[in-house]
């Protein structure tokens, strides 16, 4: 079946806009941009453009711009690989999903500028957008998927690496939420040293934010050797299988990557550039993982 050129490059555009939903959301925050237009939605600052510019309503305003235009793509792409690809198993859940997270985090956001929320509530914000992304990143795979022919078809996925899929996913959302409290908190500074807290001393945390900044620390400390037992146990029994193969050697490339741009951002006391690329790490890999449970929901098994 051909699918149609101009779908294609929806599908494409829809993933690098949602990309750059997730980079300018988190670059609001970390530039404490979030009131940059006021407490005014889905205008700025009383006005529909606003006609004072600082870099606070430039970004935030951007990035509104940026959500809404990226949101009619998405709408249209799933209206479009609905009617298109309706055949195919997954598409339409895709579609759905897609649709349906890029909405809730919108309304989010505008609740948020609005009325203001707490930052246990706003650091789901993140988490709801990377599903999003997943999604539109998977319908794009779809898309593709049907051309080349790839061979995913014919996976086969034995019990203990379905565990780790499984868990590796559901954990990596734990990570992700407490990356985004660390932000929501401000507490990305209150351990300046690395990979302790205090590096001249061994202590638990004493307050709230030492809790929240070393529990990530810890959480993605653990995601990276879970990721590297998997990485290792699918070496030495999958290399026949590619996509399982290098899906899972990108992903201990992209976690390891996260771990020391993370240690970076401590050691370079937030550089703006370093915080940026470690959102980025952990979206591409979560959208990995999210690709990875796709594959195993084709597997047929091992005997």
């Amino acid at each position: 079946m051909h699918i149609h050129k101009y779908l294609k490059a929806l599908a494409i555009a829809s993933t690098v806009g949602m990309l750059l939903i997730l980079l300018g959301g988190a670059l609001v925050t970390k530039t404490d941009s979030g009131m940059g237009c006021g407490r005014h939605w889905p205008g700025c600052n009383g006005q529909l453009i606003p006609d004072v510019i600082t870099t606070e309503v430039l970004i935030e305003f951007s990035h509104r711009l940026v959500t809404g235009a990226v949101g009619i793509f998405i709408v249209a792409l799933g209206i479009w690989a609905w009617r298109s690809l309706g055949h195919v198993r997954e598409t339409k859940f895709l579609s759905f999903m897609a649709i349906f997270f890029l909405v809730l985090q919108a309304l989010i956001g505008a609740a948020q500028v609005k009325w203001g929320q707490g930052d246990f509530i706003l650091a789901l914000h993140f988490g709801i957008s990377l599903i999003s992304f997943a999604a539109v990143l998977l319908l794009t795979l779809l898309i593709f998927e049907v051309d080349r022919k790839f061979d995913t078809d014919k996976i086969r996925i034995g019990k203990t690496l379905r565990f780790h899929t499984i868990g590796i996913t559901l954990y990596s959302y734990v990570v992700i939420y407490t990356g985004a409290l660390v932000r929501h908190t401000e507490s990305s500074l209150v351990c300046r040293d690395w990979p302790l807290c205090r590096n001249d001393e061994f202590s638990l945390p004493t307050n709230l934010y030492e809790w929240v900044q070393m529990g990530h620390r810890t959480a993605a400390g653990l995601i990276f050797l879970w990721i590297l037992i998997a990485a290792i146990h699918v070496i030495k029994n999958y290399k026949s299988q590619r996509a399982i193969y290098w899906s899972w050697i990108i992903a201990l490339i992209l976690v390891t990557s996260q771990l020391l741009s993370g240690m970076f951002v401590i050691l370079t006391k937030l550089n703006l550039y370093v915080a940026l690329l470690h959102s980025l790490f952990i979206s591409l890999l979560f959208g990995l993982l999210c690709y990875m449970i796709l594959l195993l929901s084709r597997s047929r098994g091992e005997n």
